[in-house]
């Protein structure tokens, strides 16, 4: 819900009640009462709230819980947080529908796997190719260049 996101993404940037209303141009009260679900910011407040916390209106209004988790923040804009995979005996994963259906993943295709310290990530090969290959042109450009 829309008051736990507020509540979420308030704290998630360390700034008070007072601080966000300022930012939007509201009182302190009238935020306050968003934040336990009393009223709701009408669509210009909603547009100005998610460009403060970094997000779109759309996750700012919808709440996802993960599974073992609860309740999430929204995204920052541009990103997903589609949810919590299994991985089974084998070492297997099911990505979620909507991730498949944003990147077109189908069945067969390969993906690269990347790591840091933080985490996984997958990309289509040919994506990753394609980087590769926009890298080593670079990398041969500056080499000629001295």
């Amino acid at each position: 819900m829309l008051k736990d996101n507020l509540v979420m993404l308030r704290n998630l940037h360390a700034l008070s009640q007072e601080a966000i209303a300022e930012k939007i141009g509201i009182s302190r009260q009238a935020y306050a009462k968003w934040e336990t679900g009393a009223t709701v910011p009408d669509i210009e407040k909603c547009s100005l709230l998610a460009e403060v916390y970094g997000t779109t209106i759309d996750s700012l209004i919808r709440t996802a819980p993960l599974e073992g988790v609860g309740a999430i923040p929204p995204a920052p804009k541009g990103k997903n947080i589609w949810g919590s995979v299994a991985v089974n005996d084998r070492g297997q994963i099911v990505i979620p529908k909507g991730a498949r259906e944003l990147f077109g993943l189908t069945g067969g295709q390969r993906l690269i796997v990347l790591s840091d310290e933080n985490g996984i990530a997958l990309i289509p090969d040919k994506a990753f190719m394609a980087n590769m290959k926009r890298a080593m042109e670079y990398m041969d450009r500056r080499l000629d260049d001295e």
